[in-house]
This record gives structure tokens, C-alpha cells and sequence, in this order.
């Protein structure tokens, strides 16, 4: 179970730093790094936008 863990983080790790690359890259469209800046912002913001009782959204939001 440990080493499951220990590869899933490696590849989120991974996948991270694809994702700082392609926002930092001048060719990348901007509405991509909007897309970026809004996923990231959604996924560390305190607020829940969607809330729970909303069905399958709310707690799709949440796992996510």
C-alpha cells in the first residue's frame, strides 16, 4: 500500500510540474492558462462553489 502511495505521489508531482511548464510557456493559448489559473485557484480556495446537496455535483466537487 505504502509503495501505491509513494507512485501516486510521484506522479502527481510529475503531472504538477507539466502544468506549471505549460502555463509558463509563451505558446500556450490564453485561454488555457485561464483554464489553469481556474482550476488551480478552485482547488485551493476555501469556499465550496457547488455545494453538496446539489446531487452528484456537490460531491463530485469535493472529490475532485
Amino acid at each position: 500500500m505504502l509503495k501505491k502511495l509513494q507512485a501516486r505521489a510521484r506522479e502527481l508531482k510529475r503531472e504538477a510540474y507539466a502544468i506549471y511548464v505549460a502555463a509558463r510557456d509563451p505558446r500556450t493559448p490564453w485561454s488555457v492558462k485561464a483554464l489553469i489559473f481556474f482550476v488551480v485557484a478552485h482547488t485551493f480556495s476555501p469556499i465550496d462553489l457547488i455545494p453538496d446537496f446539489t446531487p452528484i455535483l456537490g460531491y463530485l466537487d469535493d472529490l475532485i
